[in-house]
């Protein structure tokens, strides 16, 4: 029997973006899958993440299934949300719940 597919990130990018590269290879790095969509080959994507973001094309905007957004997010932040949202606990997530 198949597994069900869990709700997949979607993640607003550009080409020429490198916090965008980095938040690509984070969540490939811990094999979480996610949907790219290029806001400068998308003008719905474009106005999307401009509502989102108070006007600003702020990339990566990474949606997540909860409805939880994030903007250009450390990959600390990245790992809190992807745990909260997700269940998914990285290496990252643990190193910062023990500093706390």
């Amino acid at each position: 029997m198949a597994q069900p597919e869990q709700p997949q990130i979607i993640m607003y990018t550009t080409t020429w973006c490198g916090d965008c590269r980095r938040s690509k290879r984070w969540l490939k790095e811990h094999n979480i899958p996610f949907t790219e969509i290029d806001i400068e080959q998308d003008e719905q994507a474009a106005t999307y993440v401009r509502q989102v973001n108070n006007g600003s094309a702020t990339v990566p905007t990474i949606v997540f299934p909860d409805g939880a957004i994030l903007a250009e997010p450390s990959n600390a932040a990245l790992a809190r949300q992807v745990e909260h949202s997700l269940g998914i606990t990285t290496p990252e997530a643990e190193s910062a719940q023990a500093q706390h």
